[in-house]
């Protein structure tokens, strides 16, 4: 009987929220839910701006999908709509394709949107979030911290007053703007400067004003009395009110196929942050969160993004956790801001004309200092070589690369997953001596001696598979020489927890060299899942006189009286 409700509310959480509602009660989601929208609406604005999408299309990515994700996505507490790493990654990766802010860029944005939401989506219902584990944490510490960098540069033409020329090089192009003469534009400088200002002591002075709100809200004011526009000032100008028109563009099979490698970055990134927020937030709750369901309710929210016509959207750290500190416990916090998305969208449109772009980039410039952390990319090498030169290799790619900063991170994946394999494939081995303690230990590390002149015990840490079967075939045959007489290599191998085929093929090779030159095979240790495997295959019947030896112990008991040589 109690089956069902459970897994209803697995499916669709939302079913779950009249439960926590009795708990906490709905005052928190309700505050929560108000407190995010005053500062998601200059946000979305500013985002939209990142991605090279007229501002609107912000406020069309922070309605629905909000709703969306809120309502199938495990984790009430986060916030999903418009951030600022995914928005840098769309319209970055579409700027060699078409001209920003036109009908050509904003359709490419639409299918991103359709195409990363489709990939979660399917992700999630075939039940394989474990795939997104495939980005570690060095190489998206390198990503995020060059994609910051870039986000911050690409603000500061904007942020001046300038233009900033498309070039197939991102870096180049900069280089070109700062180094020519054209000459900044004052009061967009002092609008970008002093917002940027006002917006730091707000946060330090008093954090908990809507520092973004009333900023931009100010600045909007005083554009539109000194008439900045009318000085050659960029500002928002017009934004249509009311709510989207819902549909898709035309999609064409090579469009899909051009983007598509894009959108798995899309896919994998943005969900990251995602999996990010609700893990931290999970863990000061104690509620419980599903990888898969998220991934549904995230596809599901790209989707609803695309529906809207707007950029791909993701759950937001920042928002997240200003939701999460404000009292939202269920997604009932998300549909009050959608709410106030919508009274802005009907009602509060005219007043967007006059909103500078330069504060529009100081509010981006803020949000992204937030981003960068380069002690993650020092941390990473202390951690180990491997991590930190995947990390650092990231950052440099994504900044080469830039604008397609998706190759960046896909260069760091590929690298890490080398290096990974490499790793593999040099598995730890030792051979063993009887320390002091009386366990059976690396004897070149302890300076210990052998247990019998005509024994040598190998441990191998590793799963025997493909990538491991020929270390192991070497390791094995070099220590049957580690002694002029050896007649017995015992294979420790309780770090053998998997036996594939090229493994049993390794085992079957040294046993038959080791028995045409008179020796013996023997291993102690071995998991149940490997001895299941060396049975379905017959090769057990040939090791199990010497292969279910439990310890080192066990195995000396067994193995000593059959040398030539008695001990001692």
């Amino acid at each position: 009987m109690n089956a069902s409700p459970h897994w209803a509310e697995r499916t669709f959480p939302f079913l779950g929220w009249p439960r926590l509602w009795r708990q906490h009660g709905v005052r928190g989601d309700l505050v929560a839910g108000v407190t995010v929208a005053l500062v998601l609406v200059p946000q979305a604005l500013a985002y939209a701006q990142l991605a090279g999408l007229p501002p609107h299309l912000g406020l069309y990515a922070a309605l629905l999908p909000a709703l969306v994700g809120a309502l199938f996505g495990s984790c009430g507490a986060l916030s999903t709509g418009p951030v600022a790493l995914t928005s840098l990654l769309s319209g970055a990766s579409l700027l060699s394709l078409a001209q920003p802010d036109t009908a050509e860029f904003i359709a490419l944005a639409v299918v991103l949107a359709l195409l990363s939401g489709l990939i979660q989506l399917v992700l999630g219902l075939l039940r394989a979030g474990w795939l997104l584990n495939l980005l570690s944490r060095p190489v998206m510490a390198g990503f995020i911290n060059a994609s910051a960098l870039l986000i911050g540069l690409s603000q500061l033409p904007a942020l001046l007053g300038l233009s900033l020329p498309r070039a197939e090089h991102f870096l180049v192009g900069l280089w070109h703007l700062f180094a020519g003469t054209d000459p900044f534009h004052l009061p967009s400088a002092l609008y970008g400067g002093l917002t940027l200002f006002a917006l730091v002591a707000l946060r330090r002075l008093v954090p908990r004003l809507p520092g973004v709100l009333l900023v931009v809200a100010s600045a909007t004011a005083v554009s539109a009395l000194t008439g900045f526009a009318g000085q050659g000032g960029a500002v928002v100008g017009a934004v249509p009110s009311g709510l989207p028109s819902f549909g898709l563009p035309v999609i064409d099979w090579n469009m899909l196929v051009t983007l598509f490698p894009t959108a798995f970055v899309i896919a994998l990134v943005s969900f990251m942050e995602a999996a990010s927020s609700a893990t931290v937030i999970t863990a000061r709750t104690g509620m419980p969160w599903n990888q898969n369901q998220e991934l549904i309710g995230q596809g599901l929210a790209k989707l609803a993004a695309a529906a809207s016509g707007a950029m791909p959207v993701s759950a937001s750290f920042s928002r997240s956790a200003l939701n999460h500190a404000s009292g939202a416990r269920t997604g009932l916090s998300s549909l009050v801001t959608a709410a106030a998305v919508l009274l802005s969208l009907q009602y509060l449109t005219p007043l967007l004309w006059h909103l500078p772009i330069a504060v529009l980039a100081a509010v981006i410039l803020l949000v992204v200092a937030n981003l960068v952390d380069f002690h993650a990319l020092t941390g990473a090498w202390k951690a180990g070589r491997d991590d930190g030169l995947a990390a650092v290799v990231t950052f440099c790619s994504t900044l080469v690369f830039a604008p397609d900063i998706q190759n960046g991170i896909l260069t760091g994946l590929m690298l890490s997953l080398a290096l990974m394999l490499y790793r593999d494939m040099q598995p730890r081995v030792a051979l063993l001596g009887m320390h002091p303690d009386g366990t059976y230990r690396d004897l070149k590390r302890f300076g210990l001696e052998h247990p019998h002149p005509n024994l040598v015990i190998m441990r191998f840490d590793s799963p025997l598979t493909f990538v491991t079967a020929r270390a192991f075939e070497e390791a094995v045959m070099s220590a049957a020489q580690a002694q002029p007489e050896v007649e017995c290599v015992l294979v420790s191998a309780g770090g053998i927890n998997a036996i594939d085929a090229s493994g049993q093929h390794a085992i079957a090779v040294v046993h038959e060299r080791l028995r045409l030159n008179g020796q013996v095979l023997a291993f102690c240790g071995l998991k149940k899942q490997a001895i299941d495997a060396l049975e379905r295959t017959g090769l057990w019947a040939r090791l199990s006189e010497h292969g279910q030896y439990r310890t080192e112990h066990h195995a000396l008991d067994a193995l000593l009286p059959r040398l030539s040589r008695p001990s001692g």
